[in-house]
């Protein structure tokens, strides 16, 4: 007997999470007037100086919606082969696994752009409006150091992976396939990143 939990895996979790991420963001977009209500609601909370201003969808936002659809066709299918063989595809777990990490890379340039990733309140809204933009310029520019670094360090892995022909522990497939990715959204959040440190320098001289 093949329960729920083992058909699904320790993936629902992460549906769950990245499902309630994109309705979210499809309903900050729609314009209805709860939604209206909604942002003018968040525009005035304090230290939010940026929600006011129209938001728009990113690519992060495509990206997301497409590793999720590939994501629940690829478990949707090993569920159908668990349940009717008592079977299971090998190679998902590894897709499942590369699909997650993605999500979270993608997500997570969203989220700096947006600045929605979780932070003190206390600090971060706390003091003036000039205190409030020096604080998240220093913090976009330590995330943008965080991940320059990580492509500087992740740039020769890859490297070794394509020189010496290393293949992934699954499927067999060459493993710079999957770390490839690795320096490329790094690079995606990092200059994200400094896109907020350019809009709070212009708010900054703006005020």
């Amino acid at each position: 007997m093949v329960s729920r939990g083992s058909l699904l895996g320790g993936s629902d979790g992460v549906f769950v999470f990245w499902l309630d991420y994109l309705l979210r963001t499809m309903a900050l977009h729609e314009k209805t007037p709860a939604s209206d209500a909604l942002n003018a609601a968040v525009s005035t909370e304090p230290g939010n100086t940026d929600a006011a201003a129209p938001r728009k969808r990113l690519l992060e936002d495509w990206l997301v919606v497409g590793t999720m659809v590939a994501l629940a066709l690829i478990t949707f299918a090993n569920v159908l082969v668990r349940y009717f063989t008592s079977a299971s595809f090998a190679w998902t777990e590894e897709i499942s696994v590369f699909l997650m990490i993605v999500l979270a890379l993608v997500g997570g340039s969203a989220a700096v752009l947006r600045e929605t990733h979780i932070r003190i309140e206390f600090f971060a809204n706390g003091g003036s409006a000039q205190r409030q933009r020096r604080l998240a310029q220093l913090g976009a520019l330590m995330v943008a150091l965080l991940f320059i670094a990580i492509v500087v360090l992740s740039v020769p892995v890859v490297w070794d992976h394509y020189q010496y022909e290393e293949t992934s522990p699954g499927i067999g497939v060459p493993q710079w396939w999957y770390s490839i990715w690795l320096p490329v959204f790094s690079a995606l959040i990092a200059g994200r990143a400094m896109q907020v440190f350019m809009r709070k320098l212009r708010q900054e001289d703006a005020a």
